[in-house]
């Protein structure tokens, strides 16, 4: 399997594009870990099966958050997508999200050619609010059972929001590539 963040780069911003890498199908309650030396996929927990992922669940290429890893991406789609999977996403906003401490932002994105809805999401209000509810509950409260309290969710933000925190993502990764 080819390390992700050197043959793909993290899309084309200008034209709010970006590519995403998926580790935890939607549903899934198995913590899937994208291990950069080996270049493979590896279970890292099996996490509690009140907590499954509510929403695809992966990283943006050539990309490094506050956290040391890959920016996290949330794809939101009507199937769930298997681990491994790489496509084309448009940025429909963005969760701000701290993790034991530090920034560990998610961005949400929908697939760039959604035949089943006709590209009907365009930006996070589209998602409902009802769907922000739903991803807000679950990360504030997924890690409780062995970590209460660490997780914390920040709020919204929109695309413009959401495109600084990737290239700001970005120049990290130029500065010091993900390892």
């Amino acid at each position: 399997m080819p390390d992700f963040n050197i043959v793909l780069t993290p899309g084309d911003l200008v034209n709010n594009k970006i590519n995403a890498v998926i580790e935890i199908p939607e549903g899934s309650h198995l913590k899937i870990e994208y291990d950069r030396k080996r270049a493979c996929f590896k279970i890292d927990r099996v996490e509690p099966a009140i907590y499954p992922k509510p929403v695809n669940y992966g990283f943006i290429p050539a990309t490094k958050d506050e956290d040391g890893d890959e920016l996290d991406v949330l794809v939101v789609c009507s199937e769930p997508i298997p681990t491994a999977v790489w496509l084309e996403c448009n940025i429909v906003g963005v969760l701000k999200f701290e993790d034991d401490g530090e920034g560990d932002h998610k961005i949400v994105a929908v697939p760039s050619d959604d035949r089943d809805n006709g590209d009907a999401v365009k930006e996070l209000k589209d998602l409902g609010q009802r769907w922000q509810q739903k991803i807000t509950e679950h990360f504030s409260h997924y890690k409780d059972l062995k970590k209460p309290g660490t997780t914390k969710v920040l709020g919204w933000g929109d695309i413009m929001e959401a495109k600084q925190i990737i290239d700001a993502s970005i120049d990290r990764y130029k500065v010091e590539p993900t390892k």
